[in-house]
């Protein structure tokens, strides 16, 4: 009888360690998909939040849309 007991506590505390872990994993964040631009320059694609625009063309870096202007 003393074993059931014992077997039963173990089962509990599995049972309570495993609800514990579950409600403290993070929830993964689903990431937003971003539309990707184009270089005008280099021809490097990439997400339209990094790039730097002037008038309607993307270019990847303040450098690229200088050497673009000149």
């Amino acid at each position: 009888m003393s074993r059931l007991i014992f077997l039963f506590a173990i089962a509990a505390v599995v049972y309570l360690l495993l609800k514990s872990y579950r409600r403290n994993v993070p929830e993964k964040k689903q990431d937003v998909a971003e539309d990707m631009v184009r270089c005008a320059h280099c021809g490097v694609h990439l997400p339209i939040g990094e790039s730097v625009r002037s008038g309607d063309q993307f270019f990847c870096c303040a450098d690229h849309l200088d050497a673009h202007q000149k």
